[in-house]
């Protein structure tokens, strides 16, 4: 008799039709013989096998090089389950309308089965997912990314416990792509695209938008966040779970090397991205990493903005979209000066020089978390690691201060709520326009971000020692327009005193929007700046702050009644702590 996960790839079989069925085990000497296949037809290119051993490049179709929204839906029975920030279709409509794109799909190709674990293989928090597709380079970067092969399988066995992905190719055609999520039946469909966002779907589609509507229903988080542990002097440490936008240091944020290292003070990694959260018996809320790989962007990524990653990319690393040196080195804007004369660009082409970008600016790479120096070493500790507080940040370049603590869990929920972040030229092509991303989960929220909030609001309680909740701006300006904080390994003053904080050990001064640190609660020796930099970074101006109010009123009034009261309730507190404060006559 069939097991779940044979019969669904039967089904899965009868529709697409593939040349053959491999099974994929996790083995070393399978995944070698798939990079060979790759490397004979062109889907992966060797790179100098002395400087980067066992890494490879791809290029994928120009029409195919990011996630793309609004191909993404949220396929819940009822719209109002997927909420007003998602694309919603029926399933009926929804399996109508794809099914036909998957009918003899495969045909002539080769159809993967891809069973992989999120989370480490120990962990009682880990969840078995089984990926179907037609790519090898999705395989070759699921190796990366999860546990595949074996270990889920054993931890499957015969169960039906599984997310099952369905994935092909398809003929990438713009016009038929689709990447589709069933979150009562906890299925994932993806075609037309062969980008990691969109095709890689233990990521955030399996990890985000089903494992988020999973965490509502079994009371855990699943969440957009990066963890990191910070180790003082003691040799105690304490893990923050942070959240941020695109283009805003997260990456860096998750692999810094600590400015007061010298002091005893050292950053460890446990995630770069997601997050999966459960209350443990001792009170605290328990954090997992249920990937086992960094899939992050390759521009302005170097020696300075992120010296671990460029360390752990030297091997075993794919590398997607970036250009290729005449030594078949790697090569993106920002890594270190200009392209080598000869550099090929990432579309194959002669890089001729000028505006013409070498690597498209959402170019990859794909590397196991091991290699990364600042990995922790509790980074496959089955039971997680207790996360102390939650950061909180975007990109703004006035209003939010460098730091600032929230009055307390619902007034934390409130301000993760309305996060926000002003876009870059590099992202959109104009600057400073004001997008609101809550928690940073406004595009891999599952279901209707209403009650997301209301999950948040529910869990605080549910905690006994629940993490305090604090909100980051690196990116605050000066009237000349530069940047008034120096980010990178700096960085880590800060989390000093969010963690001296939670200590009880530091100072704070209490705002309309919460509590941000005197100046002298910062460590501040070493660093060449000036007093009325540190000022400006950590003030508070009601006018830019009653401004925002508006802002995200009329945020909020796009959930309508599905809204907790509690949201209106801290928002109108906040308004109310302003117009308290004297406003200067402008």
């Amino acid at each position: 008799m069939a097991s779940p996960i044979e019969e669904w790839v039967e089904e899965s079989a009868r529709l697409t039709t593939p040349k053959k069925i491999v099974w994929c085990n996790g083995s070393e000497s399978q995944h070698h013989q798939l990079i060979d296949e790759m490397l004979a037809d062109g889907t992966l290119i060797g790179l100098d096998s002395k400087t980067y051993p066992n890494c490879y490049l791809h290029r994928s179709d120009p029409s195919d090089v990011a996630r793309t929204e609004q191909i993404t839906f949220i396929c819940s029975r009822l719209q109002n389950d997927a909420g007003p920030t998602n694309n919603w279709m029926s399933p009926a409509d929804a399996k109508e309308k794809v099914s036909g794109l998957f009918r003899w799909a495969m045909k002539d190709r080769t159809m993967y089965v891809v069973p992989y674990l999120m989370g480490p293989a120990e962990s009682p928090y880990s969840k078995v997912g089984v990926e179907i597709t037609d790519s090898p380079y999705v395989v070759a970067s699921m190796y990366i990314m999860a546990r595949i092969g074996r270990v889920p399988l054993e931890r499957l066995g015969n169960s039906a416990d599984f997310v099952p992905g369905l994935h092909s190719l398809g003929d990438l055609s713009p016009d038929r792509r689709y990447v589709l999520h069933f979150p009562e039946e906890k299925l994932i469909w993806s075609i037309g695209s062969g980008y990691g966002g969109n095709a890689l779907l233990g990521k955030k589609c399996f990890a985000l938008r089903i494992a988020s509507w999973m965490a509502r229903e079994q009371n855990w988080m699943a969440e957009h966040m990066l963890i990191v542990g910070l180790t003082g002097p003691s040799g105690k440490t304490h893990y923050i779970a942070a959240a941020f936008p695109s283009a805003c240091g997260k990456t860096n944020l998750a692999m810094m090397v600590s400015a007061l290292e010298n002091e005893g003070y050292k950053v460890t990694t446990v995630g770069d991205d997601i997050s999966w959260m459960h209350v443990a018996s001792d009170g605290t809320l328990r954090a997992i990493n249920p990937e086992a790989g960094f899939f992050g962007v390759a521009p302005g990524t170097n020696k300075k903005t992120n010296p671990n990653v460029m360390t752990a990319v030297r091997s075993n690393s794919i590398f997607t979209n970036v250009g290729l040196t005449p030594s078949g080195e790697p090569w993106w804007e920002g890594i270190n000066g200009a392209a080598p004369a000869g550099t090929i660009d990432w579309r194959g082409r002669p890089h001729m020089g000028g505006s013409e970008l070498v690597a498209q600016a959402n170019s990859r790479y794909t590397v196991p978390a091991r290699q990364t120096p600042s990995i922790s070493p509790r980074f496959e500790d089955p039971e997680g690691v207790p996360i102390s507080a939650f950061l909180f940040g975007g990109r703004r370049a006035r209003v939010a201060p460098l730091v600032y603590e929230a009055r307390n869990w619902a007034h934390g929920v409130f301000v993760a709520a309305t996060m926000a972040s002003e876009t870059t030229a590099a992202i959109t092509g104009q600057t400073g326009i004001t997008r609101r991303d809550p928690m940073a989960m406004l595009p891999f929220c599952g279901y209707n971000m209403a009650r997301y909030f209301g999950h948040w609001l529910e869990m605080g309680p549910k905690i006994p020692r629940a993490p305090r909740i604090f909100h980051v701006n690196w990116f605050r300006k000066g009237a000349d327009g530069k940047f008034l904080w120096p980010g990178y390994g700096e960085n880590v003053r800060v989390l000093k005193w969010i963690v001296e904080r939670v200590e009880e050990k530091s100072d704070a001064v209490e705002t309309p929007i919460g509590f941000v640190p005197t100046r002298e609660a910062l460590t501040l020796d070493g660093l060449d700046i000036q007093r009325s930099t540190i000022e400006e970074l950590l003030r508070v101006d009601p006018a830019d702050w009653i401004a925002e109010l508006d802002s995200t009123r009329q945020f909020f009034g796009r959930f309508g009644p599905a809204l907790p009261q509690e949201i209106w309730k801290q928002h109108e507190a906040l308004q109310h702590r302003l117009s308290r404060v004297t406003v200067p006559a402008s």
